[in-house]
């Protein structure tokens, strides 16, 4: 099975290196994603600038490709250039701290998983509820849980989930729950400051 893994944190990001490593044996994986940070760009594509695509190397052999765009150029690339059919599957993250709210609508994490399924493709983005020093082993492991019920549950092509998964040991998360979206936000501070220019 042919999964795509990206994400808005950039290629060198730990959660999407963890996700790799928790799936490298199982799936036929290729990796894409922004030469750099990316978080909160929302679905922003590349119109004018070009799009550099370089492979990047990993203990001597390839990880994947760095994009000089957005999470949803990274999907789009890859899907329409890179790869020489679609994949099965897309997983975008693992973000640290969750997509929640209103603030779905900023998050780079879930618009790739998003541009997956304009695409056709089944699509999940994964969020660990952590942004302090995250433990995404977890969060890692339980991405193979949720591509078998992508599959399983015959999910339609076409469909993404936005997947948060709490910043909990194991034994303490009680199990799955599907929910709507909510309109929740996170409060914003600004700090006013004089510019030297």
């Amino acid at each position: 099975m042919k999964v795509l893994l990206t994400n808005d944190d950039g290629i060198y990001a730990p959660g999407l290196f963890s996700l790799y490593q928790a799936l490298k044996s199982d799936y036929d994986l290729t990796v894409v994603a922004p030469e750099s940070e990316m978080s909160a760009v929302g679905h922003a594509i590349t119109l004018t600038s070009p799009l550099r695509v370089q492979e990047v190397q990993r203990n001597g052999s390839t990880y994947g490709y760095a994009v000089t765009g957005t999470p949803a150029d990274c999907v789009k690339i890859a899907v329409q250039e890179l790869l020489e059919r679609p994949p099965d599957i897309i997983l975008s993250g693992i973000n640290p701290g969750a997509n929640i709210g209103v603030n779905l609508l900023y998050s780079g994490t879930v618009s790739a998983a998003t541009e997956g399924a304009f695409l056709g493709v089944r699509s999940a983005a994964i969020s660990l509820n952590a942004r302090k020093n995250p433990d995404f082993g977890f969060a890692a492991q339980f991405s193979k849980e949720i591509i078998r019920f992508m599959i399983e549950s015959g999910l339609r092509d076409g469909t993404a989930l936005n997947v948060n998964i709490p910043a909990l040991p194991k034994e303490e998360i009680a199990g799955v729950c599907f929910t709507r979206q909510g309109t929740s936000r996170f409060e914003e501070y600004f700090e006013r400051r004089s510019d030297p220019r």
